[in-house]
């Protein structure tokens, strides 16, 4: 087999178009499962071995660690010469090797430092010492927000540049003098953050020419993967790079871009062909992954979307089972009905590690977890913290058990959450005090709290709370109970303070789940504190290795780019899936995205899908909840229905979703239009669009008898496109 054969061996006809079409600008929608990474892999091999080109010659960028340590150890195998590892890397990897050459040109050392969010809160601890605030001014989190927003600019650099060099630029927006300091402690340290590693390496080939010159030479051959991901600072890295030779090369599937929240809109990928022309366009269509059953459920919902490009997934795949849509009458019902068909498919054969848990928010894991633990299945949360085992969640139950049993374990945990100001020193002498008193460290501070150093107010406060909730605790439900210390503690103010809405929503669903708990036992007279306690601590003290595989719980964002063969999503209400905070904040664009989410969900599964809701009320969004529109969206051929779905469900999913869509309806923030298309407006006549803006969500439009063009607003409904045809025909019948 000659060196072609090798390289080709395997793929099929579109694979081998888009490894051989190396010249000039190229864009491959490679949809999911279709083998796009191989399809990379192979066209480096491709451009080395057949081509003759030095891997140093090659940027191949990738969005995580992972993949590009993947993608260099793939490459290695068919490759023969040259050291690949130069540049296969991440964005922020390039940034740095780049740096670590060119930053000098900005007089900063060859070996500066980067920052982690630690060493960001550290040089902020500082600035807030100097300036005599704290955290209620504003949290650290709240302020590293503000200070990253400001560098969404490269203005700032010049605050971070010797005199002789900060004059390139005028400076237009001065930063508020925390952000000021800030960046002056990070001069000092020679440091840069993550947002500084991506813009310092653009300020630099934007301004010294002989660079710019240098790094485009270098770069005949640049390969950008997942590019639906790439923000506005992405475009320009990989634009400038790729100035000289024009051969820019970008791999993605724009109906899997699912960060629009963090500046990566699916605009740049679909409008690729018109901003860089001429443009050979390549679709990769073709599924490896999963069976045609779970294709047409995955089709039939994105193609509701219409910021796309079109194109329908298929397989060779036998057909599989069914998609089923299972809805219970509440949570427990639904987690249970997971736990009973995992167990039952186990008994056939299958092992933990080929199932995984999806679900919108990180809340939703709690009745999941409930059930798998009652059904004594093992489980990892993918990327986090099980549910009761979070902070916010222990914090609560801290209080709860203090309240109940008094124990010191809970005592030290809550006694500074929030802060009381109870330093070492006085905690140390109330353990003494405690140990010779043959006490718990509440009692002692009860019976010595008008004594130094216990004597201030905030331990007072304390001392009080504890004292009423124990009384309120043999009157109050446990639900009203958590209510009132997570008020009186200010626990709850705490985290919205810290503008932390996970946490929130954590906490909300603590409640919704002790609710259901006395909901669930309502037939004895009285639910004790200390019976609630003692059964949720089967959920909190269960010690899961990971021996044997576990059952995977995540987010759907945390599963891109993974597969397991039986996928189940949870959760699948209006207003969590699609997020009615998501679609508040963004609209249209906001539902657009929650489909494509949708869609990544229904892919990551290679065998079977399920997919689950159930009756209630959500917590987090306040609402009654109802099957999600993209379970309607789906073709009723493709799946199965597990559970009576009541009529009064069916008419209130149809109501909310109306509801909402008459509040997102108003504001539509789609581009609908491209440049140089030909529009007619209800009172302008007929123009053409200049230009497109998708942060003001408007067109310029020069209109045929107006000399300025005009801001056109996306949203607007009376702007058309021109009837060519019967335009000639009305100039023909003249």
């Amino acid at each position: 087999m000659d060196t072609l054969e090798r390289i080709t061996d395997g793929l099929n006809e579109r694979q081998i178009q888009a490894i051989t079409t190396t010249e000039g600008y190229v864009r491959v929608t490679a949809g999911a499962g279709s083998g796009k990474t191989k399809a990379l892999v192979h066209r480096f091999a491709y451009i080395v071995e057949e081509l003759g080109i030095s891997p140093g010659n090659i940027l191949c960028v990738t969005f995580t660690n992972k993949a590009a340590q993947e993608m260099r150890n793939r490459v290695r195998s068919l490759v023969s010469c040259g050291n690949v590892n130069d540049f296969i890397c991440t964005y922020h990897g390039f940034c740095v090797k780049f740096l670590r050459e060119e930053i000098y040109r900005l007089c900063f050392q060859k070996g500066f430092v980067i920052l982690d969010d630690e060493d960001q809160k550290s040089i902020l601890k500082d600035v807030y010492e100097e300036m005599g605030m704290n955290s209620k001014d504003m949290t650290y989190d709240n302020a590293l927000k503000a200070i990253s927003s400001y560098k969404g600019s490269l203005e700032y650099i010049q605050y971070l540049l010797p005199k002789e060099l900060a004059n390139i630029k005028i400076i237009t927006k001065k930063p508020e003098k925390f952000i000021e300091l800030y960046l002056i402690k990070q001069l000092k340290l020679s440091a840069l953050d993550f947002n500084d590693l991506i813009n310092f390496t653009l300020y630099i080939l934007h301004h010294f020419d002989e660079t710019a010159k240098k790094w485009q030479n270098k770069l005949h051959y640049i390969m950008v993967d997942e590019t639906q991901d790439n923000n506005v600072k992405n475009w320009d890295l990989a634009d400038i790079l790729s100035a000289q030779h024009k051969n820019l090369f970008i791999v993605g599937d724009p109906d899997q871009a699912i960060y629009e929240w963090r500046g990566a809109t699916p605009e740049g990928f679909i409008n690729f062909e018109k901003t860089h022309n001429p443009c050979s366009d390549i679709i990769m269509d073709e599924n490896y992954r999963s069976t045609p059953n779970i294709l047409n459920v995955a089709n039939s919902v994105i193609e509701h979307n219409k910021n796309r490009i079109e194109k329908n997934l298929y397989t060779k795949n036998q057909e599989g089972s069914v998609v089923v849509h299972f809805h219970g009458k509440n949570d427990m019902e639904e987690g249970k009905w997971i736990a009973d068909n995992i167990k039952k498919l186990i008994e056939n054969g299958t092992t933990l590690t080929h199932f995984a848990v999806l679900y919108r928010a990180g809340y939703l894991s709690r009745f999941v977890e409930q059930a798998l633990i009652k059904a004594e299945l093992k489980y990892t949360i993918y990327g986090g913290v099980r549910f009761f085992e979070r902070k916010e969640i222990k914090d609560a139950l801290s209080y709860l058990r203090l309240i109940a049993n008094g124990d010191n374990l809970s005592f030290m945990r809550v006694v500074n959450t929030p802060s009381r100001k109870i330093g070492d020193a006085a905690k140390k002498k109330l353990i003494e005090i405690a140990e010779r008193e043959k006490t718990n460290l509440f009692d002692a501070l009860k019976v010595h709290i008008n004594e130094e150093p216990f004597n201030k107010d905030t331990a007072i406060a304390f001392v009080r709370l504890i004292e009423e909730s124990r009384e309120y605790s043999k009157v109050f439900s446990i639900s009203d109970l958590l209510d009132f210390v997570l008020k009186e503690s200010g626990l709850k103010d705490m985290y919205r303070l810290d503008g932390d809405q996970d946490r929130i929503e954590n906490i909300d669903e603590l409640m919704h789940s002790i609710t259901l708990y006395e909901e669930t036992n309502k037939e004895e007279e009285h639910i004790s504190l200390v019976d609630y306690l003692q059964d949720i601590a089967l959920y909190t003290n269960l010690d899961y290795k990971e021996d044997g595989g576990t059952i995977k719980l995540m987010t759907i964002h945390q599963a891109k780019g993974l597969e397991f063969s039986y996928v189940f999503i949870c959760g699948l209400y209006e207003g969590v899936f699609p997020s009615h905070r998501a679609l508040r904040e963004r609209k249209i664009r906001a539902l657009e995205e929650e489909r494509r989410l949708a869609y990544v969900a229904f892919t990551r599964a290679k065998t079977a899908l399920f997919l689950t809701e159930s009756e209630g009320f959500d917590f987090s969004t306040k609402r009654d909840k109802y099957p999600s529109r993209f379970i309607g969206e789906i073709k009723k051929d493709f799946y199965v229905i597990e559970g009576k779905i009541p009529e009064a469900v069916l008419n209130g999913a149809k109501y909310i979703i109306s509801k909402i869509d008459d509040e997102i309806s108003g504001y539509n923030t789609l581009q609908i239009y491209k440049v140089d298309d030909l529009v007619k407006h209800s009172v302008f006549g007929n123009g053409v669009v200049k230009s497109v803006d998708n942060e003001q969500y408007q067109y310029m439009v020069k209109f045929d008898n107006i000399d300025d063009e005009k801001p056109i607003s996306y949203s607007f409904r009376k702007l058309e496109h021109q009837d060519i045809n019967v335009e000639n025909d009305e100039k023909s019948n003249d």
